[in-house]
Order: C-alpha cells, then structure tokens, then sequence
C-alpha cells in the first residue's frame, strides 16, 4: 500500500510541471504584446533620431530579457515532466535530462545569457550618469561563478 502510494506520488510534480508551464505561456504571450506595442509606438512616433534607435533598442533587449526568463520556466517544466512523468518524451538533442544535475545544468546556462542580456541592455542604456562598472565586476563574478559551476559538473 505504502509502496503504491509511493509510486504514484511523482504525479505531485504535475503541479509543478503546469505551473512552471502557465508562467513561461504567460510571459512569452505578454512579451511578445509589448514588443508590438514598443515597435508600433517607434513607428507612430516617426523619430529616427540616434535617442529613439537607443530607446527601441533597450526595449528589444528588455524583451529578450524576459523571453529567455520564459524559456527557463519552459525547462524547468519540460524538465521535470521528464525526470519524474515520463522519460520516453522526445526532446531536443541539446536537451537530455538524466537526472536534476542535467536540469541545473539547463536552467544555469540560461541565467548566465540572462545576466549577460540584463549588462548589455544597462550598457546600451548608460547615460554616463552612473557607475557600471561595479554592476560588471558584480556580474562578471556571478558569471564566473556559475560557469565554474557548470565546469566542475563536467
């Protein structure tokens, strides 16, 4: 009894599978709305001056900021379907999920494009007004933390 009760215990991780999935669905669809609104708004304001290129620009790279926060949800719930669901799902060959290292793995390689993206959209956007350098080293050093992490997991 116990060990039936066990077993089917896993299904639990549903949960997690289809909140983590709503999210992801829900920042990809609200993203994608205000990246038309941000490129209909550059068209309606007809400015082709150097500041509307960069303020397009820091919207573009705010979107891509937030689209690849989706794409870590969308791992980590297609991740767990397949760690505790069901291992038989086909999945992109750069996806092989063995076990929650490989997930870690995963969802570690898409923070670091996601810090790379938050330097570049502060690096676009810097007026001179304020110190980026500190935020770099910081960044720079979470990086390089979490690649050494992804280096010793190998």
């Amino acid at each position: 009894m116990l060990r039936r009760t066990l077993a089917s215990s896993r299904w639990i991780v549903l949960i997690a599978v289809a909140g983590t999935m709503v999210a992801s669905l829900a920042l990809l669809i609200y993203e994608a709305i205000v990246v038309v609104e941000t490129a209909a708004e550059a068209i309606r304001n007809g400015s082709l001056s150097p500041k509307a290129a960069k303020a397009l620009a820091v919207g573009m790279i705010e979107a891509v900021d937030v689209f690849l926060i989706a794409i870590a949800l969308y791992i980590t719930s297609l991740g767990l379907f397949v760690l505790f669901v069901d291992d038989t799902l086909p999945v992109p060959k750069w996806f092989q999920i063995r076990n929650l290292e490989d997930l870690k793995s995963n969802l570690v390689s898409v923070v670091i494009a996601v810090l790379a993206v938050l330097f570049l959209r502060e690096t676009v956007s810097w007026d001179g007004s304020r110190d980026i350098l500190a935020f770099g080293t910081a960044l720079a050093l979470v990086i390089a933390a979490l690649t050494f992490f992804l280096r010793k997991k190998e």
